[in-house]
């Protein structure tokens, strides 16, 4: 798979997104046709997120493993690999060794 190298006509919120104390930094676009996502990087740990609308996770560098509500297996996944969450569901997503990096498409 291809990683997505940049974003075209992005407007960009300058304030960062500082999630469990710094371990998740990002920040959040909109791109020329609406469409919503965001940018960032996750430091190792293991978090958990809950999401409102669907959300696709691809990432950009570094790899992970992520745990989707109502699974028992924890999937890898890495630079140029998405996965889907759904929406009003929660997902948790470890990280050892390097930072992943990642872009987050909405909707």
């Amino acid at each position: 798979m291809s990683t997505t190298e940049s974003l075209q006509s992005a407007t960009v919120s300058t304030k960062a997104n500082v999630y469990f104390d710094g371990k998740c930094v990002s920040h959040s676009l909109t791109l020329a046709d609406g469409s919503k996502k965001s940018v960032g990087v996750i430091l190792p740990s293991t978090l958990t997120f809950s999401t409102g609308a669907p959300e696709i996770m691809e990432g950009t560098g570094g790899r992970c493993e992520y745990l989707l509500s109502g699974s028992s297996e924890w999937v890898a996944s890495g630079a140029g690999e998405k996965f889907s969450v759904p929406g009003k569901s929660s997902f948790q997503i470890r990280v050892s060794g390097e930072p992943y990096s990642y872009i987050c498409h909405f909707g």
